[in-house]
């Protein structure tokens, strides 16, 4: 158990919404949010297709953002969500998790340095890039006790469901006919 460390969890007070032209990055970005809209107003009408609970809002890939967007899995449970993320490689200290306006983002930097010298032979290679996932925090999370655990490359985030929200589900019987 000496491999884990806590991941600091900054919770920002509920600030303005970034603006269109702040928020937007290409046309591409533009187009996702307004086809989000068109499913938003889907699930007002109880359309089954609507988006749901932990949606991922991941930006449109620029400049090769998929060979550096890590793999994450987004489970329900009875009494919590949970966000796994696969980050090998990296350090506790090069990610940052933030819960701010109903979202959670993680972001990452990974930086790899590799050099080698043997006589006339000469290797240096530098690799880096940055990855920003956001997800939408479903009502009912108790954000004060959101925790974080960073262990052999793999970031566990638990969002615990409030008293209140565990309470709302209720199992239903089902009668033969």
């Amino acid at each position: 158990m000496a491999d884990i460390q806590k991941v600091p969890v900054k919770i920002s007070p509920k600030t303005a919404a970034p603006t269109p032209q702040t928020a937007m990055h290409s046309p591409f970005d533009h187009l996702r949010r307004e086809i989000d809209q068109v499913f938003d107003n889907f699930r007002a009408m109880g359309f089954p297709f609507a988006r749901r609970g932990l949606d991922l809002d991941m930006p449109w890939p620029r400049l090769g953002a998929l060979a550096l967007t890590p793999a994450m899995d987004v489970a329900e449970r009875a009494n919590e969500y949970e966000i796994t993320a696969e980050l090998p490689g990296m350090d506790d200290k090069d990610i940052e998790l933030k819960l701010a306006n109903g979202n959670l983002t993680i972001r990452g930097e990974k930086k790899e340095q590799r050099e080698e010298k043997e006589g006339d032979y000469y290797l240096s290679e530098r690799r880096y890039g940055c990855f920003t996932r956001t997800f939408k925090v479903p009502e009912g999370v108790d954000v004060d006790k959101v925790e974080a655990r960073f262990a052999k490359g793999v970031l566990t985030v638990k969002l615990p469901k409030s008293a209140e929200a565990q309470k709302q589900e209720k199992k239903i019987e089902i009668k033969a006919a």
